[in-house]
This record gives structure tokens, C-alpha cells and sequence, in this order.
């Protein structure tokens, strides 16, 4: 069974990609706002890393600049998340991918925020993230 999109161009994504897509979001250390926020607009790195990303309701906690960013950097690799790119060549901004944003789209829709992970869904992202296997 595929995921679609449902929009003029429809896009389908394998099962597998999906439900990694979906385990590295619950995993990741940011919060539905943020990612709501990246469906309508890039957001900044300097937005979502320290206390700034904390008092913006982006993270569970406050992150240090580099551990955002590779938390990022993963979610750009599971597919979820692109960087913005400006007439100068990519910026530090973020923004979500086809992907993500339906996964967004479902969890908005449920109540409550992003579903937590079980611990074997932590282990497979955390042995995905640190070999970066593609699925």
C-alpha cells in the first residue's frame, strides 16, 4: 500500500519510507508547532536552536546550535525537510518536503502533538540515524 498526496500532482511514497519518515519526526527533538510553522514559511536555524527555539514552543528543550542542526540534517536526509535556497545558494532556513508535509497534516488533525515513539521504534531511528541506512 502507497501514501499519496492529495494535490494535482500526486505523489507516492513506499510504505517503508513513510513509517521512517514518521519515526524520525517522533523522534526528533522539535514540536508540531515547528512544523507547522515550515509548512507555510522557511524557518530559521537561529529561530529553533538555544532558548530562542524553547520560548518559540520549536523544541521540547533548549538545543545547542549543532545539535539542531544535525537533528535537521537528519530530517533532511529521511526526506521530510529541504533547505531553503535563495538567490545566493542555500540559506540556514527550513522548510517541509511533500513528505512531511502530510505527515504534518495527519498528526494536526489528530489531538494532541507529534505521537511519542516506542523504545524499538527510538533504537531502529537511532541505529538508522547513526549507519544513515536508507530505510
Amino acid at each position: 500500500m502507497t501514501s499519496t498526496l492529495s494535490s494535482s500532482t500526486a505523489v507516492q511514497y513506499a510504505p517503508k519510507t513513510v513509517e521512517r519518515a514518521k519515526r524520525a519526526l517522533s523522534c526528533s527533538p522539535f514540536c508540531l508547532i515547528l512544523f507547522l510553522a515550515m509548512r507555510s514559511q522557511s524557518v530559521p536555524l537561529k529561530a529553533i536552536a538555544s532558548q530562542t527555539g524553547q520560548q518559540n514552543g520549536y523544541t521540547r528543550h533548549t538545543l545547542p546550535e549543532l545539535a539542531a542542526e544535525n537533528a535537521l540534517l537528519w530530517l533532511i536526509q529521511v526526506g521530510v525537510l529541504r533547505r531553503e535556497v535563495d538567490g545566493q545558494g542555500i540559506t540556514d532556513s527550513f522548510r517541509l518536503t511533500p513528505l512531511g508535509r502530510e505527515i504534518v497534516k495527519k498528526w494536526e488533525q489528530q489531538p494532541g502533538s507529534i505521537p511519542r515513539p516506542s523504545l524499538g521504534g527510538r533504537l531502529k531511528n537511532a541505529l538508522n540515524r547513526w549507519l544513515r541506512l536508507p530505510i
